[in-house]
Order: C-alpha cells, then sequence, then structure tokens
C-alpha cells in the first residue's frame, strides 16, 4: 500500500464522515409570512419549539344568535418538543400557557391571525405576559404559531342536541419564541 495514496476506502470513510457532520439549524425567517403575524423589528428568535397534541371544541349556543350552534374553540392540551424531537415543555389552556420542563411559563394576548390553508387552524401572534418562573421563558415577549396542520373545528353537526357536547381534533404547529434585543 502507497502510503502517499489514500486507500478508497479512506476517501470513502472521510465523504460519509463529512456528509453526516452536524450542521447548524437555519436561521428562523418569517419573511414568508403574512405581515400582520410578523414580529416587529428588534426582537430575535431563541426558542423554536413544535407543538403536537389536540384542540378540544365544544357544542355552545352563539352568542348573539339565540337557538344556533357552533363548535367553539374550548382549549389546547400538546407537547412542545425541540427541532431534535426531545419533549422540552407543554402548551393548555385556557388560558393559552406555554410551560417549559424548567417551571417557567407565559400566557399571553393575541395581536392577529392569519389564514394558514383549508384544513388548518390560523397562523397567530401573541404577545406574551411576563413569565412565572425563572427558565426558558424568562424574557420572551412574543410567540408565533406557524406551519400549522389541522386543528380547525369538527364538521360534524352541532345543534341543540348536542349542546355541551366535546370534540377533540389533532393538531400541530411550530412556536416560535421572541425577546427583544
Amino acid at each position: 500500500m502507497n502510503l502517499k495514496t489514500p486507500s478508497l476506502f479512506s476517501v470513502a470513510a472521510l465523504a460519509a464522515a463529512c456528509g453526516s457532520a452536524p450542521t447548524a439549524p437555519a436561521m428562523y425567517s418569517q419573511a414568508a409570512l403574512p405581515a400582520a403575524v410578523q414580529v416587529p423589528s428588534g426582537h430575535r428568535v431563541v426558542l423554536e419549539t413544535v407543538g403536537a397534541g389536540d384542540i378540544t371544541y365544544e357544542c355552545r349556543e352563539k352568542a348573539n344568535a339565540a337557538g344556533q350552534f357552533e363548535w367553539i374553540f374550548a382549549g389546547p392540551a400538546a407537547t412542545l418538543n425541540d427541532r431534535q424531537g426531545r419533549s422540552i415543555g407543554r402548551y393548555y389552556g385556557p388560558p393559552a400557557t406555554w410551560a417549559a420542563s424548567d417551571g417557567s411559563a407565559i400566557t399571553g394576548t393575541q395581536l392577529a391571525v392569519a389564514p394558514a390553508g383549508d384544513g388548518n387552524i390560523p397562523l397567530q401572534l401573541v404577545k406574551a405576559n411576563p413569565a412565572t418562573g425563572q427558565g426558558a421563558m424568562s424574557g420572551i415577549s412574543h410567540i408565533q404559531r406557524v406551519a400549522t396542520r389541522g386543528g380547525v373545528a369538527p364538521a360534524t353537526t352541532c345543534d341543540a342536541a348536542g349542546k355541551g357536547k366535546r370534540q377533540i381534533v389533532k393538531y400541530q404547529a411550530d412556536y416560535i419564541f421572541w425577546k427583544a434585543m
């Protein structure tokens, strides 16, 4: 074997190692999002999660239409996973609460929504309230709900006979957490 010429095996091993080397995650960009759900400039992404779970709807009488019924959002229950798929918290409500496994949590006020396509809950921008506890949720200013899949109200009948009935639907969404710079 010639030591000055790499063997085919060593070239293949080096190529395989380079191909499986970890790469830095892509910088999150909100450029493709509707303006209504974009976080104002002067903020930076500090945490990206994927929420997967259930949304509960309840059949209730419409607020301003006696005798008419509709499915009303009753609350979410989802696991928050990091981009590597590890559970790092949960999302539940009401009120809408994002809780990290470290004990910190935030609630928020919806600022805007934008359509996300048929069969998907809307994109959303939330202004965070001050966090409880110290940890990942401390200092969060905004939360975006993007890349939504599923979660819309059931297509089944909601009428007087079904008043109070609950339906659970599956959903998934990315929750992007921002802090002021």
